[in-house]
């Protein structure tokens, strides 16, 4: 028998009860009922239920042992009985009968438990790294990392595209941020640069006639910590191709991101839903136009609409004068938005003038009741054309912005404060919109 395992935790199933068998692997939960005393076992792999009784040869051992002990356990498969069994493991059907037990590294008090999901300082977690690495989410969030990793290079490698590895101590190369610095040993007072991307090296090889090129690039760029990128570094995966349109570079691309989206959807049960292919594609000025922002977020369903003909000889002098002045009005619905105070159009109006805008300008509807200043300067029966064909409902407001193209657009693809536009801490949940309004499912 192997010293330390014949089996990974995650590999007994009952077609194995009466075999004798070996794990190793970590102390996950221990419970201790008096005369008995059972184990989780951890490894890589899963977790594997112990148990022995006050009878057992390895009684006493077991029951002094500390969460996160190293422990080799040799002993019996056993079904469990039918009110024991756990349908959320693998292995939820047996468990060992432990008559053998050697502590391979004894576990002192944990400063941070490993099972269960709690949160602790970041300061904490980095400090016992190696506990916090130890934890289910971590562990899952790793696999994942390696195997998207081993999805993308697959999915190159099958359109004829060669993975080459390129200089990390490289000349500085002005991109988007600072360089990071290495000083040389060999040339004193000199310094080599990590590189902000692969850009000049893969620019190389296409001169130098690859022809299809990618890497899962390593990228050094001294810059703040974003929501989805570390402070200092990050991975992409970069390509280059020779001798292609734009068009080819789209439908290379296209099927390996849709892919590797469509692979782990599913990845811990949350059935994701995945856009079908092809990605649409939106040109810049529409974007701008619909959305603000020329990376829109295709989750949020409000869209700003040109309504600046609405404006032109009308009762509202001021928006009349821009529209004659060759400038825009832009119109952002404000969905259900009936028991807002007044306050909080008042507070979306000093927002945008802090952002630098000129103001939102607002219409209120509550059950079809028309408020706000630019209703009563436009007119009822005006204002009700434009909210018909806006296709609002009776309790949606309205926002304008009005003034020069590119800030009116930008006003609705900004967030109303720094606060507002964190996502949320687990990652899981969209960030807020100008609105404040939460999206619905995340589609990938």
């Amino acid at each position: 028998m192997h010293a330390y395992r014949t089996h990974n935790c995650a590999a007994l199933r009952p077609e194995q009860v009466g075999e004798e068998a070996r794990v190793s692997g970590w102390v996950h939960k221990k419970r201790d009922h008096g005369d008995l005393v059972f184990i989780d076992l951890r490894d890589h792999y899963g977790i594997t239920q112990i148990v022995t009784d006050v009878s057992g040869p390895v009684f006493k051992v077991i029951e002094g042992l500390k969460s996160e002990s190293v422990v080799t356990i040799t002993g019996k498969v056993t079904a469990r009985a039918p009110e024991a069994v756990n349908p959320n493991l693998p292995t939820g059907g047996i468990e060992i009968r432990a008559n053998a037990a050697t502590v391979q590294s004894m576990a002192g008090e944990l400063p941070m438990p490993v099972a269960g999901e709690a949160e602790y300082p970041e300061d904490i977690r980095l400090r016992y790294r190696y506990l916090d690495l130890r934890r289910e989410r971590l562990h899952a969030n790793i696999m994942l990392r390696s195997q998207v990793i081993t999805s993308l290079r697959n999915r190159m490698n099958s359109q004829g595209f060669t993975e080459f590895q390129t200089p990390i101590l490289t000349a500085s190369s002005p991109e988007g941020a600072r360089d990071y610095l290495v000083p040389s040993r060999v040339h004193p007072g000199k310094f080599y640069a990590l590189p902000q991307a692969p850009q000049m090296f893969k620019q190389l090889l296409m001169v130098a006639g690859f022809d299809r090129y990618f890497q899962i690039a390593p990228c050094f760029r001294d810059e703040d910590a974003r929501a989805d990128r570390s402070p200092g570094e990050f991975y992409q995966l970069d390509f280059e191709m020779s001798f292609v349109t734009q068009d080819d570079v789209f439908n290379a691309i296209e099927p390996v991101l849709h892919g590797v989206f469509e692979e782990f959807a599913d990845w811990q049960g949350k059935g994701r839903q995945v856009s079908a292919l092809p990605f649409k594609r939106i040109p810049y000025r529409e974007s701008m136009l619909k959305y603000g922002s020329d990376k829109p977020d295709l989750r949020n369903p409000i869209l700003i609409h040109d309504v600046g003909h609405h404006f032109v000889d009308s009762g509202f002098g001021l928006f009349a004068g821009i529209v004659a002045g060759g400038d825009v009005v832009r119109a952002i619905p404000a969905p259900n938005t009936a028991d807002k105070s007044r306050k909080f159009f008042t507070d979306m109006n000093d927002w945008a003038r802090a952002e630098g805008h000129a103001g939102l300008g607002y219409i209120t509807q509550k059950n079809g009741e028309l408020g706000g200043p630019i209703a009563k300067n436009h007119g009822e029966e005006a204002t009700r054309k434009l909210i018909a064909e806006m296709g609002l409902g009776p309790n949606d407001g309205i926002f304008f912005a009005a003034g020069k193209e590119l800030p009116a657009s930008e006003a609705r693809g900004r967030c109303p404060g720094a606060d507002r536009c964190r996502p949320w801490p687990d990652r899981r949940e969209p960030v807020r919109v100008l609105l404040d309004r939460r999206l619905p499912d995340v589609r990938i």
